[in-house]
């Protein structure tokens, strides 16, 4: 019997206009008053990912920002935090500029209303708008290898998709064990997103630290996402989903794939049929 369901939200839980539908709304709470665990496993802030579940209208834990910061917008409390080494965000910082390569640096900030701290201004072009123009949550600094931030939690570079990957490839073979990160595809800013954490911070390692703390074992977990981010959580829990409109990594590794896509409320129509509602 299934007892957790971990729900990615962009092109997941979330339509293409950044909305959760009325269909996948009432399953939630249908789920959580049927006594389910539901978490939100997002790449998104917290602050970010609590606003567009406030409609659900019920306490939910969030596995924000790939599980690096895991909080329940009960009273906002941290469950589960992983930090990005200062030494390693340092090294990889240069790297990135040896490259010309421009990221903006999350951090966990929630309770000083701080999320993202950038070099540029917002707008600048090498941020491919990841920056939205309304934005206060941010503080700007002179230069990203001078920062003393102890609470760092991803390095997110929007662009191209074949130079990001180089970089990528080449972080991970000359630096072993040192970071977590995955190239994301399915997004609309730019080509791709590539984002490095702490080597322990991913949806799945954190989501099982969670289900363990909770007497949950792998095989009573659902877990339904789109990108390359969501792989591990779907390969490793006892039910992995795909969505239709997922990356075909993702799709690669699921038990099921759903037959209606993110703008069709394919997590309800999905969930429903699996746990009889």
């Amino acid at each position: 019997m299934y007892k957790l369901i971990a729900m990615d939200l962009d092109g997941t839980l979330l339509d293409d206009s950044k909305n959760i539908s009325q269909d996948n709304i009432e399953l939630v709470v249908e789920l959580i008053d049927k006594g389910y665990e539901v978490v939100i496993a997002t790449g998104r802030r917290y602050w970010s990912a609590k606003q567009l579940v406030k409609d659900i209208n019920r306490p939910l834990v969030i596995l924000a920002n790939n599980g690096n910061i895991v909080r329940t917008t009960k009273n906002d409390s941290i469950i589960i935090k992983k930090y990005l080494d200062l030494n390693d965000f340092r090294t990889l910082i240069q790297e990135g500029k040896n490259r010309g390569l421009h990221p903006i640096v999350h951090v966990d900030g929630f309770e000083e209303n701080i999320d993202l701290i950038i070099e540029m201004d917002k707008t600048n072009e090498n941020y491919n708008n990841y920056v939205p123009k309304g934005e206060e949550r941010y503080r700007k600094v002179e230069s990203y290898l001078e920062m003393e931030e102890d609470r760092i939690l991803a390095v997110v570079y929007a662009g191209r998709k074949k130079e990001l990957e180089s970089f990528h490839l080449d972080i991970n073979d000359r630096y072993p064990n040192r970071y977590n990160s995955h190239i994301m595809e399915n997004i609309a800013i730019a080509e791709a997103l590539l984002e490095i954490m702490n080597p322990l911070g991913n949806k799945w390692l954190s989501l099982s630290e969670y289900a363990k703390e909770q007497g949950i074992s792998y095989d009573e977990i659902i877990a339904i996402g789109d990108d390359n981010n969501d792989i591990q959580m779907i390969k490793n829990a006892g039910c992995g989903i795909a969505m239709k409109n997922a990356s075909e990594g993702v799709k690669e590794v699921a038990d099921i794939i759903t037959e209606k896509d993110n703008n069709e409320s394919g997590v309800a129509y999905e969930l429903r049929k699996i746990l009889d509602l």
